[in-house]
Order: structure tokens, then sequence, then C-alpha cells
């Protein structure tokens, strides 16, 4: 798949460049997106839920009646969870979500993510830019140009440049990230994939196309 390359503001630089049919023209797999997308989910769940079972309610110990003759069901402790304020049965306790994947399912579900992007036509490749400084205004200028305004959008970059990354913080449907931090979910929750340059063959070296 062949790509016109279009600098900031929105024009085309005459280049073009070749996505690689290994990675962008596969054969998506719904169940591999799937499984990355719910450990990436699962992973950034801090697991801290907590409630108090009738041994960690602090209140009187004493029976509130006695045990026979009141017509009603035995009672010995106002901790009991039948009653108002008593401990919880079997309430959430903490515990760590994140599960393990394989190296290459991983891989597969980013390059099947990518295809469905190339698919849509939802990829625009940019060539490399940076800003002098951070500035709102100007990376809402540059999503105007490439006509991703209004649209959810990854912006894909060989290195983080922290200037761009402080302008787009403040930018609702906006994100950037470098090719290490390349994830299923990001992806997919894109409308809208915007390439660097130079990204492209780095992506390509990653995956081994």
């Amino acid at each position: 798949m062949e790509l016109n390359v279009v600098n900031i503001q929105g024009q085309e630089t005459g280049r073009k460049v070749q996505l690689p049919d290994a990675v962008f023209g596969i054969e998506p797999n719904d169940h591999a997106i799937y499984l990355d997308v719910k450990q990436y989910l699962a992973n950034n769940r801090q697991g801290t839920h907590k409630s108090k079972e009738r041994a960690e309610i602090a209140g009187s110990t004493r029976k509130i009646k006695k045990q026979k003759g009141t017509g009603t069901a035995r009672a010995g402790s106002v901790k009991s969870p039948v009653f108002r304020g008593g401990g919880r049965v079997f309430g959430p306790q903490p515990r760590d979500y994140r599960f393990k994947l394989n190296k290459k399912l991983k891989q597969l579900a980013r390059k099947s993510a990518l295809a469905y992007k190339a698919k849509s036509n939802a990829i625009v490749v940019v060539e490399d830019f940076q800003m002098e400084g951070p500035k709102t205004k100007e990376f809402v200028n540059i999503r105007k140009n490439l006509k991703v305004d209004g649209k959810s959008s990854l912006v894909v970059v060989k290195d983080l440049d922290r200037n761009v990354y402080l302008s787009s913080r403040n930018v609702p449907k906006s994100e950037v990230a470098t090719i290490a931090g390349l994830n299923t979910y990001s992806i997919m929750k894109a409308q809208s994939l915007v390439l660097a340059e130079s990204s492209v063959e780095e992506i390509a070296q990653l995956f081994n196309a």
C-alpha cells in the first residue's frame, strides 16, 4: 500500500511511502485483538477494591438478644452480615488482574489493528516535524490541516518530542505515542492514525517486515 507524504500544512510533498503488506496488508485476527485489548485494560486496573467482612467490623461482641423465645432467628453479633452496618459476605478483596500473553500473539494483534486502519483508509503519513515550544493552538491547527480535527487520532512518532507531547496533552481525542509505546488498544480506539514518515520504516523493522 502506497501513501502520499504530506507536511504539517496538509500539502503533498511529492514523496510517497510504501506501507509493508507484511504489516498493513495482513488478514486481521479479531480474537488476537480482543485478547490484547483485554490484557491492556486488565493491566491498568488498580485492583484496590476492598470491603470489610464481619471479622473486620468495629462493634460490640455482646449477644444482642436471648437465644430462644423471640420467634425470630437467633443472632449473636451486631456485626453479622444480616444486620445494617454488619460485615459483607464474600465482598471484593484486593487482587492483581494482570495476565500474560505470548509475544507473537501480541505482535499479531498490533499488526491486525494496523491492517484495519489501512483497510479503512484511516492512515495519514506526515513528514517528520518538531515544535519550538509547547503550543496547544499550533497542534490544533496541525490536526485541522491533516483533516483529523474532530476525530480521535493517534500520532505515532519515532522519538517523543516533549514539546509535541505537551502541546497535544490538553487536546481532546488526541494522543501521541512512540513506536515503543504503540499498543493495540490505542490503535483501535483512534479513528485516524497519523504516522510520522520516519516511523513507518521503524514499524516495519519492529515487526520484521
